[in-house]
């Protein structure tokens, strides 16, 4: 059951009270305990038709004088504070694994060593995850956020301790700290484009939080072979080197964490949509994490959403943990424009990212931008793979930033596609679902390529993403969009309140359920 039906304006008398005994004989009155509407009975026997996914467009003029919102310039300091300590995380994530023969040769380990100091950002998140989603329900998004950047904050410095030959175990103690933040801070986006801006921006708000993240890779790609440069001969310099950019990622993580304490709070004082202001109704303890999750494994659209996103972005999770070793196969002594590929390959996906979460916005066509882009990442994939042999590295810059401009692109969507096939479940489990299968299928895929590289070099080990990404494109052709939050936003005045008839505890309210329709509530 969804968040509630658009009743006809002749049938529906919003705002009544129990005490009013002026109504016409052919009306009764119902009440779920939350939300109080009278209605007539026939209105029961009648069927809304579910608009088109290509025409659900937000109305040009809507006031709602029973849910009142409004909007808040807060938000945007919440989203750039956000952003900037996600960047931060993502940083610390790829800063090992793009100069990997680097850390091998100064902590004398090997290349599966240095990958496991990324693949530990996987490992963590999933079994954290469900703790994580029920803090973020429970204690709401500023503990969440706090947790995230103090974490990040504290990984950084015990880094700062880890500059030796032979204190790899310290680093890796480190990236575990580091990995266990990332869990409070990946499934935050959507939660913060909900609660704190409108439907006509909530697309592109999410898009800009993931974009955070994807920068802080991008980075990661570009700074760490220009601070850090292959000094083979003289572990000092190389240990002196990698010392300048932990104080400085340190450095950086504090004074965020400290604009978190100042910034980030759970929600503005008025809900920024009627879909939010229509959540804030329902008491917390009607609601049900466990209950939640069950709702949302049962939800088969959103179980296909889980598998094609866990493909996708752990293929992305994959190159970009193990593109130093792919490049420097080919072109041997290349570090620094391996990081530019890198750079190329994210810059280009913000970009994809922050048309998308546009584009969204103005058409909610999400089902069909999500497959028009997983479809250009599968081509994107092939053509990289290919050309990977070519020896111009000019054409590797090209197809890397084609590969990232759709790969990377296809996060935000996933997000809120799947918050929109799932509302009015919380926003925060929803997209940490979405994460905890692209971590598993990013371990996954990490290892099973990394070796595939090993053993018999790179082009075994692109196809074998290749074919995955094809699987991918089938389940999400199979996903049928149902797009509940949005229905709820274009209600109006003529309508009566959408409510949800069976609130997040799966409570029933009354004999009558409205049912959902298709692309409407």
């Amino acid at each position: 059951m969804v968040a509630g039906e658009l009743l006809q304006e002749q049938h529906v008398l919003p705002d009544s009270t129990e005490g009013n005994t002026d109504e016409e004989p052919s009306y009764k009155e119902l009440s779920n305990g939350s939300v109080h509407i009278t209605l007539d009975p026939k209105v029961l026997e009648q069927e809304l038709p579910p608009p088109d996914e290509k025409e659900a467009m937000l109305p040009g003029e809507q006031n709602n004088a029973e849910l009142e919102t409004r909007l808040y310039w807060r938000r945007f300091a919440v989203l750039a504070v956000f952003s900037l300590y996600s960047l931060v995380n993502a940083f610390q994530w790829i800063q090992y694994s793009i100069i990997t023969n680097i850390f091998m040769d100064y902590y004398n380990v090997s290349s599966i060593a240095i990958d496991w100091l990324s693949v530990v950002y996987m490992v963590a998140y999933v079994p954290l995850i469900f703790p994580a989603t029920w803090l973020l329900d429970k204690k709401g998004l500023r503990m969440t956020a706090l947790l995230g950047a103090g974490l990040n904050a504290l990984g950084a410095w015990v880094k700062c301790a880890s500059v030796g030959p032979s204190l790899f175990w310290v680093t890796m103690t480190a990236q575990v700290i580091c990995s266990v933040a990332q869990v409070f801070i990946l499934g935050l986006p959507s939660r913060i484009a909900s609660v704190w801006f409108g439907p006509r921006e909530v697309s592109t708000a999410c898009a800009t939080a993931v974009l955070g993240n994807q920068l802080g890779v991008a980075i990661g790609f570009l700074l760490p072979p220009v601070l850090v440069p292959n000094t083979v001969d003289n572990k000092d310099a190389m240990g002196h080197n990698i010392s300048i950019m932990f104080y400085g990622t340190a450095g950086v993580s504090t004074l965020l964490f400290l604009l978190t304490i100042f910034v980030l709070k759970d929600r503005p004082p008025l809900p920024p949509s009627k879909a939010q202001a229509v959540l804030s109704i329902v008491p917390a303890e009607d609601y049900s994490y466990k209950k939640s999750i069950i709702n949302l494994f049962k939800n088969i659209p959103f179980v296909l959403l889980l598998i094609s996103y866990g493909i996708m972005t752990g293929s992305f999770y994959s190159v970009s943990t193990l593109l130093n070793q792919m490049i420097i196969t080919y072109y041997p002594g290349e570090e620094v424009n391996t990081g530019r590929i890198g750079l190329t390959l994210v810059v280009a996906g913000m970009f994809g990212s922050i048309l998308c979460g546009i584009w969204l916005d103005r058409t909610k066509t999400y089902k069909l931008t999500t497959l028009i882009v997983y479809v250009l990442s599968f081509i994107g994939m092939v053509v990289f793979t290919f050309t990977l042999t070519l020896g111009t590295l000019l054409v590797i810059f090209f197809t890397a930033g084609v590969l990232g401009f759709f790969m990377t692109g296809y996060l935000p969507i996933g997000f809120e596609f799947g918050v929109e096939i799932t509302y009015p479940e919380s926003e925060g489990t929803s997209s940490g679902l979405l994460n905890a299968f692209a971590q598993v299928f990013g371990i996954i895929f990490t290892l099973i390529q990394g070796q595939l590289i090993t053993d018999y070099g790179p082009l075994s080990g692109n196809i074998f993403l290749c074919a995955w990404i094809l699987i991918g494109i089938v389940l999400t052709a199979l996903i049928k969009s149902d797009l509940k939050r949005h229905g709820v936003n274009v209600s109006n005045t003529n309508k009566a309140q959408a409510v949800p008839t069976e609130l997040p505890s799966e409570k029933a309210s009354s004999d009558v359920k409205l049912e959902s329709r298709e692309t409407s509530i």
